[in-house]
């Protein structure tokens, strides 16, 4: 049931999301989360300021109120899940361009002027690492 992944930091993307809160396909037939995944690792790919970021996929995150969500997470820090994003190349922008400030970062706070403004407004909830509980 569970896969061993790399454990450095992270955007686990659920590949089986909805496109929309309308919609599970899109117009082709593919499902939000596996589009955002597949426009995620593209840029990973195609960008070398995004190689300290796995991009990794798990179907559900069992967020399903909110279509294409991702999990950010890094050892010994805060994770938190986003979601309500467009399956689209500038929320995958957003998201890796957060990943990186957040794996910079000691604990996983991101200083608010720093986000990506394609972050704002798509946290969904903050998870403690294990061992911790944030301050």
């Amino acid at each position: 049931m569970l896969t061993r992944v790399d454990p450095g930091p992270a955007v686990v993307v659920c590949n089986t999301c909805r496109h929309s809160r309308e919609s599970r396909d899109d117009a082709g037939g593919v499902r939000g989360g596996a589009r955002l995944a597949e426009l995620l690792k593209r840029l990973k790919a195609d960008e070398s300021h995004y190689a300290g970021i796995a991009v990794q996929e798990m179907p559900c995150l069992f967020a399903c109120q909110d279509h294409c969500t991702v999990h950010l997470r890094a050892p010994d820090k805060v994770g938190y899940v986003l979601g309500r994003f467009s399956p689209d190349e500038d929320a995958a922008r957003a998201i890796l361009d957060y990943a990186v400030h957040y794996a910079a970062s000691e604990h996983g706070r991101v200083a608010y002027a720093v986000w990506p403004e394609g972050v704002k407004g798509h946290f969904i909830t903050r998870t403690p690492p294990a061992g911790y509980v944030a301050e």
